[in-house]
């Protein structure tokens, strides 16, 4: 018997059997022969985690350690069915033994990065969260106490009416922004929790206070909870907590069982933790071989690091500690404690989740004033410079080319600035990216929420900023010419921000997305029809298709039928001593080469009808990714009984 199977029969490792009637609604999580392996590009493969195996029962904390990179975030999204598509994964995940998704409601999951609306206070975070999540059967005053009380279970309740924060504004700090995106995932009282490093750049009374509330959501709510969580360095305090603890290290498993039988395992295999050290510290120094070479220069008689982890591995996956895990995972498989999960929650009708994603954007558009204000500012003061540079053109025939560069650089450069707000765009889209993961909404409803929200201030961009521009610089008198004019700013702004969205759901970062969004529009402005007239342009690519793909061919055209249909100019050359008059008809065709077979009022039903297609698209690119990428993990995942690596499951 090896010393470590002498440690099983003193101290009970593993509970053998759990009554029935104590795990009635509840959820077993149980993994076999677990191992994930990512395409390396050309170097093929390479394994993230391998032949693990464990399980996560009710009323416990399991917590997930090792050093950095040796897949404990990637195990976590493996169990909470996240990987990537250009992961394989073998290896049997059962929830309470059945092969099943996980349902809304059912199960949560709080990721690492804190992704936040910057702009609403903690309460109409959560509150707004609330609406969303909890189904309409509700009333609005129950799901606000359910919010309130979310909120005073994580120790927020001094900080409600403080506005959550971000770049450029003062908010919350780390530990109760941390505890916010918390609320947010426990308000469907999930029987399934998942947060990645929860305790990520805080400080040790932070991360205390932090686990001890999630260690205490069961005894609040009295849900036996099953908690597994990824953590770098617990504190003693935080560690002692652990009900259960899963070491990794260079993608296997270490050690499974109870947190305060870890020690002991280490001391009885040669490696025991120093008087007052942490015990966390101590695991994680041994089983780090990033800087066992270092550590080893310094202590000539000191075990390579390496050989370290192997005696652990081995040690552990010959004693009698892995058989019994899994025994206790074979008796989890093998119980019927019921496919719960299958019963999914009802969300809020889309309805009432298009009302309050759209209510939730117009306040964070007000808010945040990179969004539409400071826009708004430069638009006024480039509206006055216009009306001063261009004030009263006239009618002559200098007036002409005068119009045709002024509207030109209206619709070029007030739809160009449209750009501006990517950046805020691509904060809400990291937003949607987490909701969405976790079942909160659909992206319909988030599409036409952005939608609807941004309406009222592109109106109010094209109004204020439009009439400065057009009746200080004299062009042609008539609402209803203003009122064409304001339509093509409008629907070009729309247009260009739902590009802006096609290209935020291909190019995440915002960087990139602005450079790509304006490579894109510098390629439509040239080929356009203004810089080089449509019967100049090269056909190859210019004129066959850019030409009439390119939105702005339909602003310059619809501004100007607008400006010049109707009007007449004097012209420069003289007939018999009197001067030429030049009616507007005739300037469209021979100067600006505008298609004149159908209306203004047309073209802006173009615009408005590719700014349709563009949020389609952009609806296409979202829903083609969420249904792709199961199938994709589906298709790769290997049957536990194949090889990976040459090496048997």
């Amino acid at each position: 018997m090896t010393s470590l199977e002498m440690e099983t029969s003193d101290i009970n490792l593993v509970q053998t059997h759990i009554p029935k009637e104590d795990v009635d609604d509840a959820v077993f999580l149980s993994w076999k022969d677990l191992w994930v392996t990512v395409r390396d590009g050309r170097h093929g493969s390479r394994s993230i985690l391998q032949v693990l195996t464990a399980y996560a029962q009710p009323g416990e904390l399991l917590a997930i350690m090792g050093p950095s990179g040796c897949g404990k975030s990637t195990l976590l999204d493996a169990l909470a069915g996240r990987l990537n598509s250009n992961t394989i994964q073998a290896g049997e995940v059962l929830i309470n033994g059945h092969k099943q998704a996980l349902a809304y409601g059912t199960t949560a999951y709080v990721t690492q990065d804190d992704n936040l609306v910057a702009t609403l206070t903690v309460r109409e975070a959560v509150y707004y969260s609330a609406q969303l999540q909890l189904p309409d059967s509700m009333s609005n005053s129950e799901k606000e106490e359910r919010a309130e009380r979310t909120i005073r279970e994580m120790g927020l309740q001094d900080a409600m009416n403080t506005r959550i924060g971000g770049w450029g504004a003062k908010g919350l700090s780390g530990g109760q922004k941390r505890r916010v995106s918390i609320c947010i995932e426990i308000l469907t009282h999930p029987k399934l929790l998942f947060l990645d490093e929860p305790t990520s750049c805080l400080d040790s009374a932070a991360s205390y206070y932090i686990m001890s509330r999630i260690a205490s959501l069961g005894r609040n709510d009295g849900i036996r909870r099953t908690i597994i969580f990824s953590i770098h360095q617990p504190s003693s305090e935080v560690f002692q907590l652990f009900n259960n603890l899963c070491l990794l290290s260079s993608s296997k498993m270490v050690y499974f069982g109870p947190a305060s039988a870890a020690n002991e395992f280490f001391t009885l295999n040669g490696f025991p933790c120093p008087t007052y050290q942490n015990h966390s510290d101590h695991f994680l120094k041994t089983i780090n071989k990033d800087f066992g070479r270092d550590l080893e220069q310094g202590m000539s008689d000191a075990t390579p690091t390496e050989e370290v982890i192997n005696t652990l591995i081995q040690s552990y996956t010959s004693s009698e500690t892995y058989q019994e895990v899994r025994k206790k995972v074979a008796e989890i498989n093998k119980e019927d404690y019921g496919a719960i999960l299958e019963k999914k929650r009802s969300h809020a009708s889309f309805l009432n989740q298009f009302l309050v994603l759209t209510r939730r954007s117009f306040v964070n558009m007000y808010r945040d004033i990179g969004y539409y204000r400071l826009r708004l500012f430069v638009y006024v003061g480039l509206a006055f410079g216009l009306a001063t540079i261009y004030y009263d053109l006239g009618s002559s025939y200098g007036s002409i080319q005068a119009r045709g560069s002024l509207l030109m650089f209206i619709s070029i450069f007030l739809t160009f600035m449209a750009i501006g707000g990517f950046p805020s765009f691509v904060e809400e889209m990291k937003v949607f990216v987490r909701e969405r993961l976790n079942g909160h909404y659909g992206s319909t409803a988030f599409i036409f929420a952005n939608t609807f929200s941004s309406m009222p201030f592109l109106l109010v961009i094209s109004l204020i900023p439009g009439a400065i521009a057009y009746y200080l610089t004299g062009l042609q008198k008539g609402f209803d010419h203003f009122l064409c004019f304001a339509s093509i700013i409008f629907a070009s702004m729309i247009l260009v921000e739902s590009v802006m969205m096609v290209v935020a759901s291909i190019v995440p970062n915002f960087l990139m997305g602005i450079i790509a969004g304006a490579g894109i529009q510098g390629l439509m402005i040239l080929g356009g029809g203004f810089f080089r007239l449509p019967n100049d342009l090269p056909k190859p690519f210019w004129k066959y298709p850019l030409y009439y793909i390119a939105f702005h061919k339909y602003a310059y055209q619809g501004m100007f039928k607008n400006e010049f249909e109707g009007l007449k100019f004097q012209s420069n050359q003289a007939a018999g001593g009197i001067p030429r008059m030049i009616n507007g008809e005739e300037i469209l065709r021979d100067v600006w080469q505008v298609e004149m077979g159908y209306s203004k009022w047309v073209d802006v039903v173009i615009l408005l009808g590719m700014a349709i297609f563009y949020r389609f698209l952009f609806l296409i690119i979202i829903k083609t990714s969420e249904t792709i990428k199961p199938v994709i993990i589906a298709a790769t995942e290997v049957p536990p009984n194949e090889t990976i690596h040459g090496e048997a499951l």
